[in-house]
């Protein structure tokens, strides 16, 4: 299938098609036009990557992932590699959110002392 199928079977764009392939994620030959095209698998392969990454884990985080892409990512009992890159995640994005409450509190204080309203 050309990157076009695969971008609408999967909801990627097909530039996001372009950069995983990039980053080694996803693999496709070239046509005598040198379009790019891809396997049937490729459509698994893409969701598990969309599924990784809508749950907080980068394309680097993914990459651990490689060898469960093709299949049911959910399934199987995950190695220790990844679920040392899924906690270190979980602290950095724990380490973003405390930040952001912390920016957070300081503005809605100055909201309170300059007498304004805090929603």
């Amino acid at each position: 299938m050309r990157i076009g199928e695969l971008a609408e079977a999967t909801g990627a764009t097909p530039r996001a098609l372009r950069h995983y392939e990039q980053q080694g994620l996803i693999t496709s030959t070239r046509a005598a036009n040198g379009y790019r095209e891809y396997d049937a698998g490729a459509v698994v392969r893409v969701r598990n990557i969309r599924r990784l990454l809508a749950a907080g884990l980068t394309l680097d985080d993914v990459l651990v992932f490689l060898p469960c892409l093709d299949g049911d990512v959910t399934a199987g009992p995950a190695s220790a590699e990844a679920l040392k890159v899924a906690r270190d995640r979980l602290a950095v994005l724990d380490a973003r959110i405390a930040a952001q409450t912390e920016l957070r509190d300081r503005l809605a204080a100055a909201l309170r002392e300059a007498g304004a309203e805090v929603p």
